[in-house]
């Protein structure tokens, strides 16, 4: 699993082991681990060997954008480094008076070029063949400063590679978010742990491939976890000698009306090849049909959820649809005593009528639905303001309804309702789930995982994966809802694959 930490426990952690080691030697270790990169970038990925590595970083032209504090030291430390084997390397000085005091008199023995002069900075990034990015550390808030901005255009316009130090500067090290301008990072390279911004966006956009340095920090519980896949093979269920479909689970389907009749289909397909027995479908009779048709294994039943039969968890509201029929049949399935997913229109439903806080509740909202949920508790949000700071608005709505919310978008954030509990984000995702029916893929999926006893919080972040990686399986280029449904047990399989 990746894990992420706040700054705070980051600079907690930091302190402590810089308290049993000699001077400058935490420093030196984040380093070697920067340059190492550097150099890797300077011979174009090359791990033939120090010959050919020699060889390439000579006389090849490295800028440094140094600020101020201990992440310009880094960048000056990595750039003494990378001088010593014979780049050549010019620290562009976006604070004098506040550089590193150490790393520059290491950069000026190793034969570094030091310059604050902006013009010559900015010629200098013209010439390099890679920048580093040592502006601004993980304490950083807000967008870069005015003086930052003409080297900014600098790199931009030389189109090299950036190699930002901790977390690209501009990016908020704890949430992700881009309030102003900010660096755009070719490799991020990250030192002791993830820092949250690092892994969920816009902050994740920015940071491009992410390597971690161990430092030897002990940082304490993380604030964002990632899974990965022997994470998610350990969470799905598997069905024992003595199951039979109702011992796996089984999962009833509230969704669709004559109007939206697809929904009602995909959730129920992906249902099907998420983990649980059998699934029960509850709904309009026209629609029922289209779903047997489409998938003859499932029970129907023509009414609402409380007449459907025992089901082991509820997915409530893909093209439901609006209306007092609509809102019966959401309460029906809030009431059947066990864990309920809520998407879509049933998401609106819920919005206005309110709901008694409860913790197997599972709500898939994306950020316009988001923004309905908060709206419905009294607090205002635009769809923007949901998409630029994903952890915190999916904490804040699962702290008002007592649930798990799973918060869709180019990140996917899973947050449960205990607020000292991890956040997890989903590395799988791909724009190309931005297509219709993708969401009630994702609900019926996730629906099966609860019947089939998974909790919220991991249902949510296993589905979320799968789906994703179902995505993928698909292949490069657009897909529909249909074919990510139908690729969802060879994601299966494929997890179980390769652990």
């Amino acid at each position: 699993m990746r894990c992420a930490h706040t700054v705070e426990r980051v600079r907690a952690a930091e302190g402590a082991l810089m308290r049993r080691l000699p001077e400058g030697a935490l420093m030196q270790r984040a380093a070697a681990g920067l340059a190492a990169t550097c150099v890797e970038l300077l011979v174009g990925g090359s791990d033939r060997g120090m010959s050919v590595g020699r060889a390439k970083v000579y006389g090849s032209r490295v800028a440094l954008l140094v600020g101020s504090g201990d992440n310009g030291g880094d960048a000056l430390f990595a750039g003494a480094r990378l001088a010593a084997r014979g780049a050549r390397v010019t620290a562009v000085l976006l604070a004098p008076e506040k550089a590193h005091g150490a790393g520059l008199a290491a950069f000026h023995s190793a034969g570094g070029v030091v310059t604050e002069d902006q013009d010559e900075g900015s010629a200098e990034i013209g010439r390099a063949a890679l920048v580093v990015d040592g502006i601004v550390g993980i304490g950083g808030r807000g967008g870069l400063r005015d003086a930052a901005l003409p080297y900014l255009r600098a790199v931009r316009l030389a189109g090299v590679p950036v190699v930002a130090v901790d977390l690209p500067s501009g990016v908020d090290a704890d949430t992700g978010e881009v309030a102003g301008a900010a660096v755009r990072a070719t490799v991020t390279v990250t030192f002791g742990t993830h820092k949250p911004g690092l892994l969920v966006d816009p902050g994740a956009q920015y940071a491009g491939v992410v390597r971690l340095v161990e430092i030897g920090i002990e940082p304490g519980p993380a604030a964002v976890q990632a899974l990965q896949h022997a994470d998610v093979a350990a969470l799905l269920p598997r069905p024992s000698a003595e199951s039979d479909k109702y011992r796996r689970g089984v999962v009833g389907v509230a969704a669709g009306s004559e109007r939206y009749p697809g929904a009602a289909v995909l959730a129920v397909s992906s249902a099907l090849h998420g983990g649980a027995g059998a699934v029960r479908f509850a709904g309009p009779a026209a629609v029922a049909e289209e779903v047997v048709r489409a998938h003859p294994e499932t029970l129907v039943s023509r009414g609402g959820p409380k007449d459907a039969g025992r089901v082991q968890a509820w997915v409530v509201g893909p093209g439901l649809s609006d209306g007092e029929e609509a809102q019966r049949t959401l309460d029906e399935a809030l009431e059947a005593g066990v864990p309920v997913l809520v998407d879509a229109d049933g998401l609106r439903l819920l919005a206005r009528s309110g709901a008694a806080p409860r913790a197997d509740l599972l709500l898939t909202p994306h950020a316009g639905e988001a923004v309905a949920l908060l709206a419905g508790a009294g607090v205002e949000a635009t769809r923007e303001q949901v998409e630029a700071a994903r952890i915190g608005h999916a904490r804040r709505i699962a702290e008002l309804y007592g649930c798990t919310v799973l918060l869709k978008g180019s990140t996917t954030v899973v947050a449960g309702p205990d607020p000292a509990a991890p956040v997890r984000v989903n590395p799988t995702g791909t724009p190309w789930l931005a297509t219709a029916g993708s969401g009630d893929v994702l609900s019926g999926l996730a629906g099966s995982l609860l019947a089939a006893g998974l909790t919220p919080l991991d249902a949510g972040s296993v589905a979320a994966y799968l789906h994703g990686l179902a995505a993928r399986t698909v292949g490069a280029g657009p897909v529909t809802a249909t074919e990510v449904a139908a690729a969802l047990t060879a994601a299966w399989r494929g997890v179980f694959e390769t652990v």
